[in-house]
């Protein structure tokens, strides 16, 4: 989807009341689960993704900065990354500076971190995500907008991101790996946004490829009828893969899992 199209809000409006409802109870499961299983299950992701090759061969990766609760928590993986001398970009959250009905009113970049000091001073925000200061996102190279408010290569690809999510399941139909989101779509317009620039670098390179996967606890990975499944729509972007809170590697197209 271009970033002119238009989505006729009207006909999205069913299924985004499913992915509220869908929401609304996986809130409610992911509060039961405890501090100890959460970080037990972030510590094997950790050391899965240590060895995962996409991860190994990536020189610039982009990794969701964690909430407090109900989600992998990706601190060791930031880490890890900088002390690797991998360039990591986190999110950053601004007005769209394309301004128009159909578009989202505030977008996501994602921004480069300096080091290990620099991710140590970030400040949290009203949800306890650590987050990138406004007033230092003009010295920092950056995926999407560059201008000269920003030290940005037009040549800057993405080679991995590792994304949150809400709920995940298995499409039974193709095998795809759907992802519900927390429903500002930053993510799905984000890859929209790299994929075009890819494309326009296309012509002038070989072709890139960004690699994508989620990061989850085994909870929210749904896995039979009785606990719903993971409405998607035209603009949700399909997942290379899923990253399991017990180590399990999933890819789409696949009935089984790697370990």
């Amino acid at each position: 989807m271009s970033e002119g199209a238009v989505v006729d809000q009207f006909a999205m409006a069913p299924l985004n009341a499913a992915k509220q409802q869908l929401r609304s109870a996986m809130k409610q499961k992911l509060s039961a689960i405890s501090h100890e299983s959460a970080m037990a299950q972030s510590h094997v992701v950790y050391n899965t993704l240590k060895t995962f090759k996409p991860y190994e061969d990536a020189t610039r990766v982009s990794v969701f900065l964690s909430m407090p609760t109900g989600e992998i928590q990706t601190d060791p993986i930031v880490r890890h990354a900088l002390e690797s001398g991998k360039e990591v970009f986190v999110p950053y959250l601004h007005r769209n500076p394309l301004p128009s009905p159909e578009l989202p009113a505030r977008v996501m970049d994602m921004v480069r971190l300096r080091d290990i000091q620099d991710y140590e001073s970030l400040k949290r925000d009203r949800w306890g995500i650590p987050s990138i200061d406004p007033a230092t996102v003009h010295e920092r190279q950056r995926i999407i907008l560059g201008g000269p408010d920003a030290q940005h290569s037009d040549k800057s690809l993405l080679d991995l991101v590792l994304m949150p999510g809400v709920a995940f399941d298995l499409n039974p139909n193709n095998g795809a790996i759907r992802r519900l989101g927390h429903g500002k779509g930053f993510y799905d317009y984000f890859i929209n946004r790299h994929k075009s620039k890819a494309a326009s670098l296309a012509a002038q390179e070989e072709p890139h490829k960004v690699s994508l996967y989620a990061l989850a606890l085994t909870e929210q990975l749904l896995t039979s009828p009785s606990e719903g499944e993971v409405p998607v729509g035209p603009l949700d972007q399909p997942l290379d893969g899923l990253i399991l809170g017990n180590g399990e590697i999933i890819r789409p197209s696949q009935n089984n899992t790697d370990q």
